[in-house]
């Protein structure tokens, strides 16, 4: 009887599972290594239609993995640009208090971005905000100079590259509809046949938690997609904004509000809000899903967020269909832009995991089961900490199925 083809089977294709594969190829380049992508390309969802920040690390609690993560990837994310001469800008990011109840948010804030060894912040006044970005209005500001921006596509890319020259395969237009258990090995069937591997890593995304119930395997967990929709600032308004610049996020929710956003390309998008998708790939609002919309009616955890969020949940739909709404939430931060001063952008889906009591995770979720590690929560800053996160993925990996 003959072994199985692969080494380890890496579903995904999106920055964390190139990462992943990455990683593995540096640390044992003799794995034979398969990623499985259901897209016809790398990057094709949440990578490839994310803000493109290079996040510094001031938001997340110290001592989670996302705080711990971070700041590393930002470095290594940076280096890497560098050395595979990628376009990036170190713009910096402004975060605004718009009123004085915000500002122990925004002193909390503070604290943490240095708990968490992020260099060169700063509380800024109402004056040094202006200074900075001349048409943002704001009571007190932090500043983060080392905050950037990126393609994460072209990251994406260039990982996939370095996949292949050291080995590894990449199969696109190859999704992966059952994984069953067979004599040490799993075989995950695809449209293309079976493809068998000691263990898989999970690394689905927007379709992790389902690809984790193949194997048996969710811990109660549910992907709830949310939708982020973008206005773009139309091409003579872009003036307006020099870099990054957020609002005080509420830290009820893993969201940050909507904000102000200069892109590698020149661009400045200016979103996102944050709507339940009713399709897991739902990127317009006409998008919808039966199976999705059962499949969430079926989750307590659903129902629980709902009624616990419901006012929150109201005004982000109010905000997506009415621009005036969401040009006034704008407007916070900076008082003097029109309605036409932006026009409409893409839109981006997240995949965020809810438990059954109807709580949002907060932090990176890694998941180790027989023959295989589930990446079940990997929203913001995963893009940022990509490098990071796949090097601890194949660590674990490489140690939990002796490869």
């Amino acid at each position: 009887m003959t072994g199985p083809q692969f080494d380890l089977a890496i579903i995904g294709a999106g920055i964390v599972g190139l990462a992943t594969a990455m990683a593995l190829g540096q640390k044992r380049p003799n794995l034979k290594l398969v990623v499985l992508e259901k897209e016809g390309e790398v990057a094709a969802h949440q990578t490839g239609n994310n803000s493109g920040v290079i996040h510094a690390g001031l938001y997340y609690k110290p001592g989670s993995l996302k705080a711990q993560m971070v700041v590393e990837g930002a470095r290594l994310m940076v280096q890497f640009c560098q050395e595979h001469a990628l376009p990036y800008e170190l713009c910096g990011k402004v975060v605004v208090a718009t009123s004085e109840e915000e500002i122990p948010r925004l002193e909390e804030l503070h604290r943490r971005g240095t708990a968490n060894g992020v260099q060169g912040l700063r509380r800024i006044s109402a004056a040094e905000i202006q200074e900075l970005e001349p048409h943002t209005a704001g009571v007190a500001g932090l500043w983060s100079p080392n905050t950037g921006i990126v393609d994460y596509k072209a990251v994406s890319r260039t990982y996939a590259q370095i996949i292949e020259q050291a080995g590894g395969q990449l199969r696109l237009n190859t999704r992966v509809t059952a994984i069953a258990p067979r004599a040490g090995e799993l075989v995950l069937h695809t449209a293309d046949g079976a493809v068998t591997a000691r263990a898989v890593v999970n690394c689905a995304g927007l379709h992790s938690d389902r690809v984790a119930r193949m194997t048996g395997s969710t811990q109660g967990l549910r992907i709830i997609p949310f939708r982020g929709e973008y206005y773009e600032l139309s091409p003579e308004s872009r003036r307006l904004v020099r870099g990054l610049i957020y609002p005080v996020p509420d830290p009820r929710f893993p969201f940050l509000g909507v904000h102000f956003t200069k892109r590698i390309s020149g661009a400045v998008e200016a979103g996102p809000n944050a709507v339940i998708a009713f399709a897991r790939e739902g990127y317009k609002k006409t998008d919808i899903r039966l199976d999705n919309l059962l499949e969430l009616a079926a989750f307590p955890g659903f129902w629980i967020m709902s009624l616990r969020h419901w006012q929150m949940g109201l005004g982000e739909m109010v905000r997506s269909w009415n621009k005036r709404a969401f040009v006034k939430a704008l407007q916070r931060l900076m008082p003097e832009l029109k309605m036409g001063d932006v026009k409409p952008g893409g839109a981006g889906i997240r995949a965020q995991a809810l438990d059954r009591q109807g709580r949002l995770l907060d932090d990176f979720c890694f998941l180790e089961a027989p023959h295989a590690v589930h990446v079940l929560n990997a929203p913001s800053p995963a893009a940022t900490a990509s490098i990071v996160i796949g090097r601890a993925i194949a660590d674990k990996a490489l140690a939990v199925f002796d490869l």
